[in-house]
């Protein structure tokens, strides 16, 4: 059945509607919810044909066959929507039929394809969407979708007719299909067909699929096809789905350093980093006071990352990978990525550095076909010492750091004139993040806990802090401590606390200081004193990103993230009413190696008992295999947030 199904299935997607009469088939044979009874949608078959002319220019012709398999599919599938960028991008939506399940066909009317600005956040430049909308299904019916789109993803400059489809690297061709599916997938097809001349590179990775690459009328055509594609289960905090499912990558490019010398030459050409008077006055008076080399690239970064507002509403002939000029993005003082890039590299170059642009790809990898795996730039600086340095003016706004530590283990490609290959940013030390709370406290015999403690921080866990003020008004920041303390204990009360002045994050790293007292803390009885070392409880846990994973999770199947690679060191030392002896639950003193690791303390003399943690992990982004010694090592740390201590004291 299922080899009937491919073979009919791969006779419709080459003929197209030669063998319409061959979809009831299809349809009727391809399975129902009791064959896929946690899946709303079955995708009989997903067709991509692309046909890539001399000029880099392609025609992509789509064609999809939908099955309704519960109420909530047809729910998701009554309106059939596509994105895109008319600067760089033409859609049209030629056809949709729907099969009823009573046997009956129904060919929607086209004219009803309604094209609208898409709803946007943050970035509006113009994205459109067309629609349909289908109306009312039901399980067992099906819809076939047939679409046609030429142009790319990123617009460049904008020409007449067809030339504002031809790709930025004018003559080239490169995608990035996804062979991956949220919903069951009994046949995805794609092929491309290109010049002869033109030198295809392509890889599959992270599975197999069938291909071939035939010779045809001057034209070479390459095809790939893979069946039965399953939905992978998603683990919580796992690397994206692009960097562990089955995807192709295929590209016309002949490698990264022609990639890098393109980047380069277009946004040269185009002067997107000529200064102005004005930004020359500008850049005088923020290096007035600078002491050197570095002193002068931090603050430049922090202007721009500080000063330019992240907002998308810039429009000019310069996008995608042309940035910005320098004059609109000082002018505007808003923009995305690019823009703060470019004007980042205005500011250096009017100082006299030697500066480009990158580009990087956040939240995934970049595999080594060059094909446009990128979705974020960002600024590089030559040295004195010939060294390039990275700068991000995007992720930096308020952080101590200039280029961001959650970004580490990311693939980048700079825009120089020698050309770059493929790059990824280095690991930071986790004492670069370090998170460190040091606290004093006594329990009265009414139970009411009385404290003080001090809390610094540094890098990225610095920034998780800092943000609690930086992220709200003024007004709302002895409120924004208060609540962290309400959030381990309710009935909290803040007798006294100093958060010095959290804008002026250059001059130092963060401290918070605060003194409290908590009613009915403890229990305190005649025989035992019950409870958490108030330090040890999730105190400010949005420094601390690794305590929301999930540890229940035995193993993993692929990589996992955490914000950043981090430090955390909690001591705590607590007078007590009576003295006593500890009962001490079971806990590893010392558990992990170089990737994750753990240690702990309890100490009890006398009327006092100290605590002491120190957790430290090395990694932003781990391997599955990672995940035995960073379980073991959070686990320990959310075992000491969540387990009472007891004092014995009836002797």
């Amino acid at each position: 059945m299922i080899k009937k199904i491919f073979f009919i299935a791969v006779c419709v997607i080459f003929s197209q509607l030669a063998f319409s009469n061959s979809i009831p088939e299809l349809i009727n044979e391809s399975g129902c919810s009791k064959d896929y009874p946690n899946d709303d949608l079955l995708i009989i078959f997903d067709s991509t044909k692309v046909d890539v002319q001399e000029s880099g220019l392609s025609y992509v012709y789509t064609h999809t066959l939908y099955k309704i398999l519960t109420a909530n599919g047809a729910k998701e599938l009554n309106v059939i929507k596509y994105g895109y960028d008319p600067l760089s991008a033409y859609v049209d939506i030629k056809n949709v039929v729907v099969y009823r399940k009573d046997g009956k066909i129904e060919e929607l009317d086209m004219s009803e394809v309604y094209d609208y600005p898409a709803p946007a956040r943050m970035i509006y430049w113009g994205a459109m969407e067309k629609m349909i909308e289908i109306g009312r299904l039901e399980p067992g019916d099906a819809v076939e979708v047939f679409l046609f789109k030429k142009g790319f993803t990123y617009a460049l400059l904008h020409e007449d007719d067809d030339d504002r489809y031809i790709p930025p690297m004018k003559g080239h061709y490169y995608d990035i299909v996804p062979f991956w599916s949220s919903d069951p997938l009994l046949l995805k097809y794609y092929s491309v067909t290109v010049p002869k001349e033109k030198l295809i590179q392509y890889r599959f990775y992270n599975g197999e699929a069938e291909s071939s690459a035939i010779l045809k009328d001057g034209k070479m055509i390459y095809t790939f096809i893979k069946n039965d594609i399953l939905p992978m289960k998603r683990e919580r905090g796992m690397v994206a789905f692009s960097d562990v499912a089955p995807k192709l990558l295929i590209s016309t490019s002949p490698d990264w350093y022609a990639k890098s010398l393109w980047f380069h030459k277009v946004n040269e050409d185009y002067g997107s980093f000529n200064s102005t008077p004005e930004i020359d006055k500008k850049v005088a008076e923020i290096l007035a006071d600078a002491k050197d080399e570095m002193d002068s690239i931090t603050l430049l970064t922090h202007w721009c990352a500080d000063e330019i507002r992240y907002s998308g509403i810039s429009m000019g002939p310069g996008e995608g990978f042309t940035l910005h000029s320098g004059d609109m993005n000082f002018t505007d003082r808003c923009g995305v990525c690019k823009d703060k890039a470019g004007m980042l590299i205005t500011m250096l170059r009017a100082a006299g550095f030697e500066s480009y642009p990158a580009m990087t790809m956040a939240g995934s990898r970049i595999d080594y076909i060059p094909a446009d795996q990128f979705n974020h730039s960002v600024t590089i600086v030559k040295l004195s010492n010939g060294k390039y340095k990275l700068l991000d003016p995007t992720w930096v706004p308020f952080l101590r750091e200039l280029w961001s530590s959650a970004e580490q283990q990311q693939n980048y490609l700079m825009g120089v004139p020698e050309g770059s290959d493929l790059m990824i940013t280095p690991l930071s030390a986790p004492e670069n993040h370090f998170f460190r709370i040091k606290g004093n406290s006594e329990i009265l015999p009414n139970g009411t806990l009385n404290g003080e403690f001090l809390l610094t921080a540094e890098g990225q866990s610095d920034a998780s802090v800092r943000r609690m003020f930086t992220g709200y008004y003024k007004s709302e920041w002895k409120k924004s401590v208060e609540r962290e303390l309400l959030r381990v204990s309710p009935q909290a009360q803040i007798i006294e606390m100093d958060f010095g002045k959290p804008y002026e994050y250059l001059s130092d790293n963060l401290h918070i200081s605060v003194k409290y007292t908590i009613p009915n803390y403890a229990i305190v009885t005649d025989e035992e004193i019950i409870f958490i070392p108030f330090i040890a409880a999730n105190l400010f846990n949005r420094g601390m990103s690794h305590m929301y994973f999930d540890t229940n999770l035995k193993e993993r199947k692929h990589g996992f993230r955490d914000r950043c690679s981090r430090l955390v060191e909690l001591d705590e030392t607590i007078k007590l009413p009576k003295t006593g002896k500890l009962i001490p639950f079971e806990f590893d003193e010392e558990i992990g190696n170089d990737i994750a690791s753990f240690e702990g303390s309890l100490d009890l003399k006398g009327k006092s008992i100290t605590f002491h943690e120190k957790i430290k992990l090395s990694k932003r982004v781990y391997e599955a295999e990672d995940w035995e010694a960073f379980r073991e090592a959070v686990s320990s740390q959310q075992k000491f947030a969540e387990t009472p201590i007891i004092i014995d004291i009836k002797n």
